[in-house]
């Protein structure tokens, strides 16, 4: 049985087989299930709270 993983950014699983493993210069390991998450979070340093499209949003805003 394959290890469950969830995408860093959007919150969603990520299928088995599928998605990329960006690991950072401290040794952080994070998963993403498309590009599209990796270069908003790692690319763009946007926040998955505020985002729209990623099941971290807040609606009303960050307090």
């Amino acid at each position: 049985m394959p290890e469950r993983r969830v995408c860093t950014f959007i919150g969603e699983e990520i299928e088995p087989g599928t998605g990329q493993m960006y690991v950072r210069k401290d040794g952080t390991v994070l998963w993403f299930k498309s590009s599209k998450a990796r270069k908003n979070m790692v690319n763009l340093k946007r926040n998955s709270r505020k985002v729209k499209w990623t099941r971290h949003y807040v609606k009303g805003g960050i307090q």
